[in-house]
């Protein structure tokens, strides 16, 4: 999996119930034609990122077709997982 771009957009809680700031995250992605998540049409992540205190993490995270964006029932490997948080990590910085 290669992360080729991103937005980020900070997610506000009207109840005020939530803890920590909560960012929605959509990363464009390129996978090789022999991965089962290969799809012609693109793919994008959504994630929700959360930064409380000094812990931060992707709590939730979904894989769309792009040009669909039909919601596709994969899960990530684990490295691809671990991808996908340093990512996030590394680009909230820019909030």
């Amino acid at each position: 999996m290669n992360i080729t771009g991103h937005t980020i957009e900070k997610l506000e809680d009207p109840t005020g119930i939530l803890t920590g700031d909560r960012y929605e995250i959509i990363l464009t992605i390129e996978v090789p034609e022999d991965d089962e998540l290969y799809s012609e049409n693109g793919l994008y992540i959504k994630a929700i990122y959360v930064v409380d205190g000094s812990q931060s993490r992707v709590v939730q995270y979904q894989i769309f077709e792009k040009i669909t964006d039909r919601y596709l029932e994969f899960e990530l490997e684990e490295e691809e997982e671990k991808i996908l948080e340093g990512y996030c990590k590394e680009h909230i910085s820019e909030m």
